[in-house]
């Protein structure tokens, strides 16, 4: 199955597993396993805003950095910039933070609520140039429906 089917698919599935949900842990977690399992990729978890720094929330995957500083890395550049970013060769980003030395692309799709942003999605993988523009589309839209659960 091509990765755009692959999404279109998730997408309901999202909206099914959160709809209704007032639980932003299990609406995290769950979110995190569905895409991480759905597009088999090697890292996939959220970083939340708090004391204006972003921590670690629910994931799949190895171990991870527990903070990141605004600004700092793709997560902090991508909160900072209030834009997904999509890095198709870590090691060519200037500041990244290798939580793990196995992670080779990524991307960071920031999640707003009341036009603030409140968290990251952060996705791992370990080959270069893994995420496009599908990927930034989609998983916009896959945030867009989470942010409206979360309380």
């Amino acid at each position: 199955m091509k990765k755009k089917e692959k999404y279109e698919q998730m997408l309901p599935q999202l909206k099914a597993l959160t709809d209704g949900v007032n639980n932003n842990t299990g609406a995290l977690a769950n979110a995190a396993a569905l895409i991480h399992e759905t597009m088999g990729f090697f890292w996939t978890g959220f970083y939340l805003v708090k004391d204006n720094v972003l921590h670690l929330g629910p994931f799949q995957g190895p171990v991870a950095c527990y903070t990141i500083p605004y600004g700092k890395g793709v997560c902090g550049a991508a909160w900072k910039e209030s834009k997904t970013l999509v890095v198709k060769d870590v090691e060519e980003f200037p500041g990244h933070i290798a939580c793990s030395s196995l992670s080779r692309s990524e991307i960071v799709v920031p999640i707003f609520k009341a036009d603030k942003i409140i968290g990251v999605l952060d996705i791992d993988s370990t080959e270069t140039g893994t995420f496009d523009e599908t990927d930034s589309d989609y998983l916009e839209k896959a945030m867009d429906i989470l942010s409206r659960n979360l309380v």
